[in-house]
């Protein structure tokens, strides 16, 4: 059960200040759209009033920056049994979201903007690889009628179901206005109980090694596999996100390069952290040239060259095997990511590589 709030101004004597109504309960949705830290400082709104698959309309859908969704639903003037059997079928719709509908939802909720540029605009860093491989729900009210707090009690402690509540109390003073919160269950203790939702997300996300990467090499005029391969690095850019991601590889990492629609094509160390390409030497006929200064395929590399945001990101690499195109490795059921990099925790695509690159472990 929450605990009950109360709030006294003390200057001038012990004066309580009281609690009323929020005005308009949609006014609160507004309010949380505005700036969900509100209710999380640590989300991303993905969109509101969102359709569902069942004919429903989620309040609001937000992302974590673990890639988690957080189904947000107002009670309004429903019964319990209304809002907690609401906010349950929301969550078994959005249990089936994969990175390409959260991708789609959010692009058609916020004008078209790219959903992996706000992301890593919002958390310094793109989606993780597995997006949604778990989710909460959260009831939101202007108060918590004890039946309410019953059900989603039981629902939490006994079966272990993500589902939370918090209320929120509104005054006015001298035309100021307040919002007070209280959730239900403190949310760090509610992340820690164990349940069927946090056991399939263990079965979904494989463990990582922590030395295996996987690096998309999106062909193009920027940048193109003979020239990683000639050279020996891989890039990324256009984009915070996508630099964000080639940061994430430190000396010593593995990296495994596949060109999308083709398969994997070379298997290689990382030998120095991700840097703009005019910062980038590369070894020529035993010499040491600035990679700008090179015959590139890829002709328009040098682009945005001043600008850390734009420009491309490269990691030089140490190739173990780099294949042309034409003998990639690819079989049904490798791991493939729209990500620039990512960490490898596929088994079957370490263990196919392994054997077609001839690696050791």
């Amino acid at each position: 059960m929450p605990l009950e709030l109360g709030i006294w101004r003390i200057d001038g004597g012990l004066v309580p200040i009281h609690f009323s109504a929020l005005p308009l309960e949609s006014r609160l949705e507004d309010v949380l759209a505005s700036d969900l830290s509100v209710l999380d400082p640590g989300l991303l709104l993905v969109g509101r009033q969102i359709t569902t698959a069942f004919g429903g309309f989620v309040d609001l859908l937000a992302i974590d920056e673990e890639g988690d969704l957080v189904v947000v639903e107002l009670k309004r003037d429903r019964t319990p049994r209304e809002v907690v059997g609401q906010v349950l079928d929301y969550g078994s719709w959005a249990e089936g979201l994969t990175y390409e509908d959260v991708a789609a939802l959010f692009a058609d909720n916020n004008g078209g903007e790219d959903f992996e540029a706000a992301f890593a605009e919002r958390f310094g860093a793109g989606p993780p690889e597995a997006v949604n491989t778990s989710h909460r729900l959260i009831v939101v009210a202007a108060k918590l009628d004890p039946s309410t707090e019953r059900i989603i009690g039981y629902l939490s402690d006994t079966y272990g179901v993500p589902v939370n509540a918090v209320f929120f109390r509104y005054f006015e003073e001298n035309g100021h206005e307040y919002l007070a919160r209280t959730w239900l269950i403190d949310p760090s203790e509610a992340e820690a109980r164990p349940g069927p939702v946090r056991a399939t997300k263990a079965k979904k996300q494989e463990p990582w090694n922590g030395t295996d990467f996987y690096v998309s090499v999106g062909e193009g005029p920027h940048r193109t596999w003979e020239d990683f391969r000639r050279y020996g690095f891989v890039s990324a850019g256009e984009g915070k996100w996508a630099s964000q991601r080639m940061r994430a590889l430190r000396p010593g990492h593995r990296v495994s390069a596949h060109i999308p629609g083709t398969g994997y094509v070379g298997v290689g160390t990382v030998t120095a952290e991700a840097r703009p390409s005019r910062d980038v030497t590369v070894e020529v006929n035993g010499q040491t040239v600035p990679l700008h200064d090179v015959p590139l395929e890829a002709l328009r590399m040098r682009e945005h060259s001043d600008n850390d945001d734009l420009c491309e990101w490269v990691v030089s690499v140490e190739w173990d095997q780099a294949r042309p195109a034409s003998e990639a490795v690819w079989e049904t059921g490798m791991f493939a990511n729209q990500n620039p990099a990512c960490k490898l925790r596929n088994r079957f695509t370490l263990d196919r590589l392994a054997e077609a690159f001839d690696l050791d472990g």
